[in-house]
This record gives C-alpha cells, sequence and structure tokens, in this order.
C-alpha cells in the first residue's frame, strides 16, 4: 500500500492508540497491536479504550498502560467526564496518536489530548483533525466493498512504517480467571481432571442484533447429538441481556448442560474457558475470535453479515451459511422478516462441521 504518512522520527517516545469499540474488533486488531509494540519498542504506549474491553486486555504485553473512556453516556467535549479525560491524554504529551476507530470522536480527542501526529484513516468527515490522512482502498464508486478487517488494520501499521502483519489473532488468559473458571467448572460438575469426552462451549448470542443469532431449539439438538454420540460436556454462555437466550437452550434439550447465566462469566473467565475447551460453536459475534486466538476449532453459523469482513485464515474454523437472494444484507434485524438465511442454516450443517473439526482436531488423551 502506497502510504500518506510522512516518516516518523526516531525519537518517538509516547505512543497513544485508540482501540475499537467492539470486542471481535478488538480482538482482529491485536496482530496490528504486536507489529505496533515493535515498531516502538523503545515508547511507552498507551491504549484508549472503552470499559467494556477491560477484561479483554487484560494479560496483554502490547501496552504499557490503559486508560479508559468515561462509563457513563459518551461524552460531549464540553462535559466534565470528556474534559477530564482530556486533561489525563495532554499530561502524557503524546508523540504520536494512532486511530483504529473510523470515528469523528477519536480523532477529536486525539487532537484534544495535543498528540503532534495524529494518524488514521481518511473518512467520515475527520481529515481535518488528522496531521497524517491514510487513504482507504475499499472503497468503490463511494461504497465500502468487503475487506476483512485484519488486512484493513495491516494496511494502517505499513503506513507507519510497522512490518506488515499476519493474521494472526492472540489473546492472554489471567491466573485469577483461569482460578475462578475452574470454581464455575466444579460447580457444575465439570472438574478439568475428571475424564471424559470433549468439553464444548454453545454461544448463542451477538450484540450486533438479533438477526444474526441462531435459534435455541438448533443450538438445543446439535448439543444433544454431540452429547449422545461423543460423550461432551456442553457449557452454554451468554453476554449481558442474553441470559434468556441460554436457557430456552438448556430447556430446549433432552440431555443436561451448564448454563453460566447466574452470575454470567466476565469477559476474561469466557477467555479462560474458551482455551480450556476442545470446540466452540456460535453466532459470527465476538467470542467467535477468541477461539481463534487460542487456537480452539470454532465452527460459526452466518446469517446477515457478510464473511469477508471478518476473514482470516484460520483453518480450525467451519462457516455454516447459506446463500440467499436478498444477502448478505448487513442488517441488524431482517428487513423482510423471514431470516431466511438463518432458516435455512440446518441442525444437520452445524452438527456435521462439530463433528469434523472434533475429530480433525482430537486432543492426544482421546477427548
Amino acid at each position: 500500500m502506497k502510504t500518506a504518512v510522512r516518516k516518523l522520527p526516531g525519537d518517538t517516545r509516547a505512543v497513544l492508540v485508540v482501540l475499537p469499540t467492539w470486542v471481535g474488533d478488538f480482538v482482529m486488531a491485536t496482530p496490528f497491536l504486536r507489529t505496533v509494540r515493535n515498531r516502538f519498542r523503545d515508547a511507552s504506549i498507551t491504549f484508549l479504550a472503552e470499559e467494556n474491553l477491560r477484561d479483554l486486555i487484560e494479560g496483554g504485553d502490547w501496552m504499557d498502560e490503559c486508560v479508559y473512556w468515561p462509563v457513563s453516556t459518551r461524552p460531549r467535549p464540553w462535559h466534565r467526564e470528556y474534559r477530564g479525560l482530556r486533561r489525563t491524554l495532554r499530561k502524557r504529551r503524546f508523540d504520536l496518536a494512532i486511530l483504529l476507530p473510523n470515528s469523528f470522536r477519536s480523532a477529536l480527542i486525539a487532537w484534544h489530548a495535543g498528540a503532534r501526529r495524529r494518524i488514521g484513516y481518511n473518512r467520515d468527515g475527520r481529515g481535518l483533525l488528522l496531521t497524517d490522512r491514510v487513504p482507504v482502498r475499499n472503497r468503490v464508486d463511494g461504497k465500502f466493498v468487503p475487506m476483512p478487517l485484519v488486512a484493513y488494520y495491516a494496511d494502517l501499521a505499513e503506513a507507519l512504517g510497522c512490518e506488515r502483519p499476519d493474521d494472526r489473532l492472540e489473546l492472554f488468559t489471567t491466573p485469577d480467571c483461569d482460578v475462578t473458571l475452574d470454581q464455575h467448572l466444579r460447580s457444575a460438575g465439570l472438574s478439568k481432571d475428571a475424564p471424559g469426552g470433549p468439553l464444548i462451549v454453545i454461544s448463542p448470542g451477538g450484540k450486533y442484533g438479533t438477526a444474526k443469532c441462531w435459534f435455541p431449539d438448533r443450538f438445543a439438538a446439535v448439543a444433544d447429538r454431540l452429547i449422545e454420540e461423543k460423550g461432551a460436556s456442553v457449557v452454554v454462555t451468554c453476554g449481558p441481556g442474553e441470559e434468556h437466550i441460554a436457557r430456552e437452550i438448556a430447556s430446549a434439550m433432552n440431555r443436561s448442560a451448564a448454563v453460566f447465566d447466574d452470575p454470567r462469566l466476565s469477559l476474561g473467565e469466557l477467555k479462560s474457558l474458551v482455551r480450556r475447551s476442545d470446540l466452540l460453536l456460535c453466532n459470527d459475534a465476538g467470542l467467535r475470535h477468541f477461539a481463534k486466538a487460542f487456537d480452539v476449532p470454532v465452527v460459526t453459523i452466518f446469517g446477515p453479515t457478510h464473511p469477508e469482513w471478518t476473514a482470516t485464515s484460520y483453518e480450525a474454523e467451519r462457516i455454516v451459511r447459506i446463500d440467499v437472494d436478498c444477502g448478505p444484507c448487513q442488517q441488524r434485524i431482517c428487513p423482510q422478516e423471514h431470516l431466511k438465511c438463518m432458516f435455512g442454516v440446518t441442525v444437520d450443517a452445524a452438527h456435521d462441521a462439530c463433528v469434523e473439526l472434533l475429530e480433525m482436531y482430537a486432543r492426544e488423551d482421546g477427548s
């Protein structure tokens, strides 16, 4: 990619990286974060992140410190919370601010932070706030065409003079979350030392919208078959507001599953759970990328979203989807109210993908 960024000075000492908001987007940004860490080895790197990413960032060595956006509603520049954040950032005297989100807000806070160089994609009306504007290569005739987010971030890395990263995702667990997860598993009768079949995690939610969520009775049917055929232990997880989905799955099952709904697992505990598991079955949502980061096989159900946006070269993933004449529409709620793309994904298709991966990546202990 031809860079629009002037060569950065060799004495860059303080770097601000504004992180994306969504869980999945952050995980897909980790190859970028690694190459930035390598490029600026002697600099102090600060992340500016949403509070919901705190547990996800924990354990990582990409940065030296994290600062978080105010938890209250996104403050306006004249609000007290925003002014406090601005003062906090200005004290760091940043030589460089790197913007991963495309938002105007991210460029505004970098400008208010007093960063000498402010680098990001030239879009969403924020060009005047940037000192170095990186052109977007997936805009054709005024429209954005599907492009893997990891490649989108890799282009930005190259513009910064970093080595172009691959699409290898990474996350880290923490000892405290490993311990509390063990407690949850023991309470559910799923001790890690107990013999038995594979541990399968089902994640049936998705913050993006209901249109990308497969149906609870179908998750339940796949879970029952894997228990009967593979002797699997099944754990159903949920995010905030998704507790009812997890309970519907358990209620629809003929066999028993552990439902971690009260209390829900934290993102840190979910990292530990996915890392411990033998297979993840989920919708196209953030947890899918946890599996890739920990080399855990994953079966992903796709509906209205385009697989190209989140594509990686992960061999241990099977995407289950059908082509429909109205999609992929990228809508949060089905505009035609028929959910054809989701109804077309059968129990057999998801089950067969799970079995294929379980047999292909069976652990040496026979699980």
